[in-house]
Parts: C-alpha cells; sequence; structure tokens
C-alpha cells in the first residue's frame, strides 16, 4: 500500500484548525508570511486541511520505529525504517529547520462493488497521482516563502521524514488504530506532505484527541490479523507490504490477497469516521480495477508506463505479473480462454517465480489440465 495512508482561525471542509497568527522574526530579521496567508495559498492550491508545527525532531516517534525494527514488524520493509535517525529529523531536510507546514490532500475513494472476475483491484490512493497533486500544493506554499527570503523544502511521498508523526503534532487528526492518520469527521483518506522551512512560523501544539474509542472494526477486519496492537501493523502480514515486496507472495497470505493487485484498503473500508463524506463520492472510479490477463500480456515498459509511479520492487515488472497471477487464481473464469492461455503462458515462464504462483493459481482454479508437476 501502502501500502498511505491533516493553527488563525479557519474552517475548511468541515475541519477546523487553530493557529495563533503573531508574526515571529526569522534569522535574519524579517517577517514570514501570515500563516493565514500561506493557509490561503494552500486551500487554493488543493490542500484540504493544513497545520503548523516546529521543526523539532519527532524523538517518541524514533524510539517506537527502533522498536518495531528490533521486532521484526518492518519485514525488511525500507522507506522510513532505513534511516530512522534521519527520517525523524526534519533538520537533516533542512539545516535550519525551524517550522513545518503540513499538508493534508483528499483521495477520492468511493464505495465499490468487488472487481469483476479476473480484475484486480488498485488501492485508493494508487488510482491517481494523488502526491504530485499534493506535491504541486505544498510547492506553492513553499514559494511564497522562497519569495519572502526564507529557504523552503517540499516533503511528500519520499523516505525523508515520518509524514504521520508531522501531520498529529500539527494538529490535523489523530493515530488511527489501522495506524493511519484521522482526520476529524474525514477519515484517513487523504495523502500526507510537508514543507519545512526556516521561517519560524506561530504554531498551536494542539493535539486532535484520539476519537477512535473502543471501535475494533479495523482490527477486527484485516484480512491477515495484520494490526497485532492498536496502531501498530506487523508488515509481514499486511496485505499494502506484500504485494510490494520482493520474492514470492507467501502461500499463507495468497488466498486473503482475494482480487489485490497493488495495496489494500480493508483497514480503511471499514473505519467509521468520515463514512458519510465517502457515501457522498458517487459508486464508479473507472481507474479502480485492470484486467489480470492484460497485466500479464503487458510489455515491461509498458507496465512501467502506465504504473512507474507505485512501489514496484527492484523497478521490476515481473513483481506486478507474480500479483496478476494470484488475482487470476482468486477470481477468475476458470474456463475463460484468455484465462488458460495466461496461465499456460506462465507455466512456461523462464522466470521460476512466475512459474511457482502460475502453478498454484492453476490449482486454484482446477485446472489441472494445464500442470505437469506437483503444484506450490
Amino acid at each position: 500500500m501502502s501500502r498511505r495512508s491533516r493553527p488563525a482561525a479557519c474552517q475548511h471542509d468541515g475541519v477546523s484548525q487553530q493557529i495563533r497568527s503573531a508574526p515571529v522574526l526569522g534569522n535574519v530579521g524579517i517577517a514570514p508570511p501570515e500563516v493565514a496567508e500561506l493557509r490561503s495559498i494552500g486551500l487554493s492550491a488543493g490542500l484540504d486541511v493544513i497545520g503548523v508545527t516546529t521543526a523539532e525532531p519527532f524523538e517518541a516517534t524514533l524510539a517506537e520505529i527502533l522498536r518495531r525494527r528490533e521486532a521484526g514488524l518492518h519485514a525488511d520493509m525500507q522507506f522510513t525504517f532505513r534511516n530512522p535517525e534521519r527520517s525523524t529529523d526534519p533538520g537533516r531536510i533542512l539545516e535550519g529547520a525551524r517550522s513545518m507546514i503540513v499538508g493534508a490532500m483528499r483521495v477520492s475513494a468511493p464505495r465499490l462493488p468487488d472487481a469483476g472476475p479476473g480484475w484486480a483491484r488498485i488501492a485508493a490512493y494508487a488510482r491517481n497521482d494523488h502526491y504530485g497533486d499534493l506535491r504541486t500544493a505544498l510547492e506553492a506554499v513553499a514559494g511564497r516563502l522562497n519569495a519572502a527570503s526564507f529557504t523552503a523544502r517540499v516533503v511528500a511521498d519520499d523516505n525523508a521524514l515520518v509524514d504521520r508523526a508531522a501531520a498529529v503534532r500539527a494538529g490535523i487528526g489523530w493515530f488511527g488504530r489501522n495506524g493511519n492518520v484521522l482526520v476529524p469527521g474525514h477519515g484517513s483518506w487523504f495523502v500526507l506532505g510537508s514543507v519545512v522551512t526556516d521561517a519560524a512560523l506561530p504554531v498551536d501544539q494542539k493535539v486532535v484527541a484520539d476519537g477512535c474509542g473502543t471501535c475494533r472494526s479495523c482490527i477486527d477486519g484485516c484480512p491477515t490479523g495484520a494490526i497485532v496492537e492498536p496502531g501498530v501493523i506487523d508488515a509481514r502480514r499486511c496485505l499494502a507490504w506484500l504485494v510490494q515486496a520482493p520474492g514470492d507472495i507467501p502461500l499463507e497470505f495468497r488466498r486473503a490477497m482475494g482480487g489485490r493487485i497493488y495495496g489494500c484498503d480493508d483497514c480503511q473500508e471499514v473505519c467509521p469516521v468520515g463514512r458519510a463524506d465517502r457515501s457522498a463520492e458517487g459508486s464508479t472510479d473507472t481507474s479502480a480495477d485492470v484486467e489480470a490477463v492484460k497485466v500479464l500480456a503487458a510489455a515491461d515498459d509498458d507496465l512501467l508506463a502506465r504504473f512507474g509511479r507505485w512501489y514496484i520492487a527492484e523497478r521490476d515488472p515481473r513483481y506486478l505479473r507474480r500479483n496478476a497471477l494470484v488475482v487470476l487464481g482468486n477470481t477468475a473464469d476458470a474456463n475463460d480462454p484468455s484465462v488458460g492461455r495466461a496461465l499456460t503462458e506462465n507455466l512456461n515462464a523462464s522466470d521460476p517465480m512466475l512459474r511457482r504462483h502460475a502453478e498454484w493459481a492453476a490449482a486454484e482454479l482446477d485446472r489441472a489440465d494445464l500442470l505437469d508437476g506437483s503444484t506450490q
């Protein structure tokens, strides 16, 4: 999925934030732009929620990352686990950093029926280039700071910053039990990013209260039991990571993958926060599904041209084909000639990983006629 998944008085899209508006002089004695102006720029550029916080290191987050890594919960996942001392310190992004403007942009995620036989489901955050739009909006905010003789760096969808911790500290939302940031009244259907700057901006460190209460919808609704305690995900069991990870999809999780080719939205789908928003979005999304047999038939260059913005292990399209084979085994019409042809081609592929997944898919579809040997 992932793999995802927010203070002058202002209210936008039903989410209220409060920021003191008195200017604070920067290092060079120049007053930075008013927070209200920066917010107006960001909202006009497409951000839905904006908060401001300091650029102090996230010490508690660092300790938690190290704890989870020691426990093996990261499953060799890199991202902010690779160098947590860096990703938890905004000063590593910009020397002299003093403030961060954190932005959240809503991801359209209408409730959809299950994908049809042989069709692969793409997680909501990955269907369109939401992070590209997010970066453009954040760059508009950074541009105003740069024009005022301050330095500002945009951080979005990379390993440089713990974006969820930044959003929580900026008062955008709270850490939900599914590990995502939940924006009050709107849920976790947002992408997050920050502008790190040497401008000293006024902030309000008011934290959004935990709104999960006793709800266990995400914990109980995870198809693989990956939420091992509130807010803690075991990536070794998380489908959003497993479809991105290199190597074989573990046998014990292949059926749970269902029709997913990239990402998993289940822990967000069942969350009651923001459910009314999603119900108002309609019921169609033409970018939600792709035919698995077409993924298997496509050339490498074509797959990277279409899906290259995704995190694909080793930038190798064979991992998309691996996922597509699992989708066929779980959802395809066994009597569809195009499915038989796709399985036959991959049963004879030069890549042992694709052969293993094709054997599994053929066995799941009771297509023993396609198999020469034992299944895996």
